[in-house]
């Protein structure tokens, strides 16, 4: 942030002076001043080329906030707070240096791919308590370094996004989703960093397994459930009646084949039984000279 201060002096016009030798606008004096402590048209101070640049950089920062937030500037670092706006998607005009980002308590439903990549310095990302229900697999791309803390609870998300969360190395906190509880969860889980003030609100909404629909994700695991396992059996038992179905139709073929080549033959054989038989031959064999 840029402030100006004005060097104590012994006078008012050396102070107006000074600071018009700096291309500050000078401060108008008693002189100056109209009735009331207004002052003239005559006496008003023309801005400097120094002044309307820093102008034009104050406006360009401050447009640069998304409409409806605030974008307050603690010790140089630029937190960008979009809570309960309203907001249906993502703003497209977040300052590039925020480090922090609170979009929660809005009604954004999905995240698109590339949603936050131009955010590098970006540092903490709060999206609970919206109706998010699908994440881009390149959603979080730009974050992966520098973010540290990723809120996505309170939310309508069923499954995991192993691309798009896999790759982040922030604290993910995802209690209070209506998640499915199956062999995709369970990978995706493996590979991410879980908040460890939150994992244990972490439920299954529906399950693979019944028995452990309402309970907690984590519990279940940690007592050696495996979603997974149920995948493989039903896999082998796929491969199983596929193979199945195969040997069957080779057996078929070969009996057909079998009982087809016996039915020729046995035509092929009443066939040589219907031709006449050759005569005998009446001449007598003469005595060898």
């Amino acid at each position: 942030m840029v402030t100006c201060t004005v060097a104590p002096g012994s006078g008012e016009e050396q102070r107006s002076a000074a600071l018009s030798q700096r291309g500050v606008p000078s401060v108008p004096t008693r002189s100056q001043m109209g009735p009331m402590g207004r002052q003239s048209p005559s006496s008003l101070p023309v801005p400097t080329g120094g002044s309307c640049l820093l102008l034009l950089f104050c406006l360009r920062l401050g447009a640069s906030c998304p409409q409806s937030c605030q974008c307050p500037d603690h010790a140089g670092a630029v937190a960008v707070h979009c809570s309960a706006r309203g907001l249906q998607e993502i703003p497209k005009d977040i300052p590039t240096d925020a480090v922090l980002l609170k979009l929660d308590a809005n009604k954004i439903a999905r995240i698109p791919n590339g949603a936050f990549q131009h955010l590098n310095q970006l540092r903490e990302l709060d999206l609970s308590q919206n109706a998010i229900e699908t994440i881009g697999p390149a959603a979080f791309s730009g974050l992966a370094g520098g973010l540290r803390l990723l809120d996505l609870s309170h939310n309508r998300i069923r499954r995991i996004p192993k691309d798009a969360l896999g790759k982040l190395s922030a604290k993910i906190r995802l209690s209070h989703n209506p998640l499915h509880c199956e062999c995709a969860l369970q990978e995706a889980l493996w590979e991410l960093k879980l908040d460890p003030d939150s994992v244990d609100e972490i439920a299954c909404h529906t399950s693979v397994q019944e028995e452990y629909v309402g309970k907690p994700l984590i519990q279940a695991l940690d007592s050696g459930v495996s979603f997974c396992s149920i995948h493989h059996k039903t896999t082998d038992v796929a491969m199983l009646v596929t193979m199945f179905g195969w040997f069957a139709m080779v057996i078929t073929y070969v009996v057909y084949y079998v009982r087809q080549n016996q039915e020729d033959a046995r035509r092929h054989l009443e066939y040589l039984k219907s031709l006449p038989s050759a005569p005998a031959s009446k001449d007598p064999v003469g005595p060898v000279p």
